[in-house]
């Protein structure tokens, strides 16, 4: 089951890239470049995966990943980020604002591809169990 990826990326060719490799696979993905006005396209969206990029025009990866999780409506949803800094402390900086999976770039496609079919699958993990336990 594929569905509709927000992925903030301000790299152009990146952009690109990912949107390419995730509508191949069935995605429906949409792009946007700027961390100042991503929580609203995020919202507005309401995809079922975020794909962040840490280092953005605007606003940083960070403080949109601790945004997101301030919204209720968006405690659990799926965001992995993207960066070209990828040392330990930054990781763990992430992970504590609720970052889902961490990426350091370059990266390859099939990197990509694994962590977003996780993420999408942990979360339809989630989404049954709660269906479950409402019911």
């Amino acid at each position: 089951m594929t569905g509709r990826v927000v992925l903030i990326e301000d790299e152009a060719n990146i952009a690109e890239a990912i949107r390419f490799l995730l509508s191949r696979e069935g995605w429906r993905v949409d792009v946007h470049g700027d961390g100042a006005t991503a929580l609203e396209v995020i919202r507005a969206a309401a995809p079922d995966l975020v794909i962040l990029d840490l280092m953005l025009p605007g606003k940083s990866g960070m403080e949109i990943i601790r945004e997101i999780r301030e919204v209720e409506a968006m405690v659990d949803l799926p965001v992995l980020m993207l960066t070209a800094r990828g040392q330990h402390k930054d990781r763990e900086m992430a992970e504590r604002a609720g970052v889902t999976r961490f990426m350091t770039k370059p990266f390859a496609n099939a990197e990509v591809l694994t962590a977003v079919r996780d993420l999408n699958a942990q979360a339809a993990q989630r989404r049954a169990r709660g269906a479950r336990d409402a019911g």
